[in-house]
């Protein structure tokens, strides 16, 4: 269910949502229930002000005359307070009983009133609290206001709701302005009713939480879409490649990470084609450096075995056999040498060497070539001796190859010129011959393996192609650069750099 990325993507965000809705929709429940207590606490703290300063108003004319129409107006403005605030109020003596007792419509408080007492009886009804803890905190000229949770010490357990309670001392003033407690105004509000608002509310959030699950559902499919389409796009084109196909480009246009993404497939993908169209250019091209000299070597062995080549002839036809058995020796080195380069097995050993030295003693090596074709040579140095840091044998191999090169492809009674001076921390070194040059698109493929330029401009035919990539790989390995500037019937020079040492 889970192996496709759209899927695990969706998993993923649906679960997020849902833990990240949950934390909320707790968090919310919690505080609404805690503000809507700190709100209903300070209702209740203003109500419990109200019937202080009513019962004040009440008992201090007391002192000089009984007047039952201000009890009766006492009574019906604390039914009011209570219905306002839909609360019970209770007053009480100092003594903890319960002097007067404003029942909740609909509770039961039946137990804490003496029976067949009416509200016009006030202040006869009475019902003494036992317990000290459920009145002896609040009877003290100390406190402002004390609230409690729960039955108020069993008092109110018969009623089966937990209440929350407000509880103000009854401080009045006397002629002599003297402060004294006179009792205290209980104000009583069920639990269930204060919470009640918490359910609706609940109730919202979860329409709107699931509204919203929906409507990021919907959001995340279509987003989800958008990212994993590109993506089977590329799988896809993954496997179209994994057969060997590499000429179908992928069309993302996108500025993200995606189309980044995009661009190094093409990028990759274009690289494998090159690299397939050289490794068959490759085995193409071994098969028929090699197929050649066989087919050669076949025929003339075949000649003399079946009498066709005169035996005056076969000494001749056996040195021409045998020159091609070099010719695919040295194939063969050049390409376990080319493979040891490339692979990193070709270890180079640096060492200091004079390179004017070594470029004398390989124009030296091929002075048979040079006096074969009467070439004109000038050695061109800008110090007479010149050290630099590298491998003596690899760059012996790559001086013999390029001098050979320059040899090769200029005309009889032709000049080259060879040469070195130093820039900076390099030395470079330079063969520049006056002979046929090369076009643009020839310099472009020269370093690849078995590229061969125009051979009809050459009298060397034995060439198989890889000596200048087994001298660039060389000239890469001493982490130096080599380059050609050419141009046909200009003749070339090639250059390559080396570091220099110092003698301080």
């Amino acid at each position: 269910m889970f192996k496709s990325f759209f899927n695990k993507l969706t998993a993923i965000f649906i679960t997020i949502s849902i833990f990240c809705f949950t934390i909320s929709g707790t968090m919310l429940y919690f505080f609404t229930g805690k503000f809507r207590i700190n709100d209903m606490t300070e209702d209740m703290k203003k109500t419990a002000d109200e019937v202080e300063s009513l019962y004040i108003s009440w008992i201090l004319p007391q002192n000089g005359s009984n007047d039952d129409m201000t009890t009766n107006q006492f009574v019906r403005m604390i039914k009011m307070a209570g219905f306002t605030s839909s609360s019970m109020i209770w007053i009480v003596s100092t003594d903890g009983t319960i002097i007067y007792c404003e029942k909740l419509e609909g509770e039961n408080v039946d137990f804490i009133i003496n029976e067949g007492a009416r509200e016009t009886d006030f202040p006869n009804t009475r019902f003494k609290m036992t317990d000290p803890r459920q009145y002896k905190d609040v009877m003290s000229l100390d406190v402002k206001y004390i609230t409690q949770k729960g039955d108020l010490y069993g008092l109110l357990s018969g009623t089966g709701k937990s209440w929350l309670t407000v509880k103000k001392p009854i401080i009045p003033v006397n002629r002599n302005g003297q402060r004294y407690l006179a009792g205290a105004v209980y104000v009583n509000v069920p639990m269930p009713e204060i919470l009640e608002i918490k359910s609706p509310m609940f109730k919202v959030f979860i329409m709107v939480v699931g509204l919203s699950l929906l409507v990021s559902m919907i959001l995340m499919y279509i987003f989800t879409k958008r990212v994993t389409y590109p993506l089977k796009k590329i799988k896809g084109a993954a496997k179209v490649i994994a057969k060997g196909e590499f000429c179908q480009p992928l069309d993302i246009k996108s500025n993200d990470e995606i189309g980044e993404l995009a661009e190094s497939f093409n990028h990759m993908a274009f690289a494998l084609q090159h690299l397939e169209e050289n490794r068959r250019e490759f085995i193409a091209n071994v098969s028929h450096e090699i197929r050649t000299p066989i087919t050669s070597i076949r025929g003339f062995v075949e000649g003399i075995l079946d009498g066709t080549i005169p035996e005056d002839k076969r000494e001749k036809y056996l040195t021409i056999i045998r020159d091609e058995v070099e010719r695919i020796n040295r194939l063969v080195n050049d390409l376990l040498d080319l493979s040891k380069i490339e692979s990193g097995e070709f270890k180079l050993v640096f060492k200091k060497i004079n390179i004017n030295e070594l470029i004398r003693r390989c124009l030296i090596k091929l002075e048979g070539f040079i006096e074969k074709k009467g070439l004109d040579i000038e050695a061109n140095f800008e110090h007479t001796d010149v050290f630099v840091l590298a491998d003596q044998d690899a760059i012996e191999r790559v001086l013999i190859n390029l001098i050979h090169n320059a040899i090769k492809f200029t005309p009889e009674g032709g000049r080259i010129e060879v040469g070195s001076y130093t820039r900076k921390d390099k030395v470079i070194v330079y063969i520049r011959d006056n002979g046929v040059g090369m076009s643009e698109d020839d310099v472009k493929k020269i370093w690849d393996r078995f590229y061969k330029t125009d051979k009809s401009r050459s009298e060397d035919k034995t060439g198989m192609g890889l000596g200048l990539s087994i001298v660039k790989s060389i000239i890469h390995e001493h982490k130096q650069d080599i380059w050609v500037d050419s141009s046909p019937g200009k003749g070339s020079t090639f250059y390559f750099t080396l570091s220099a040492i110092t003698d301080e």
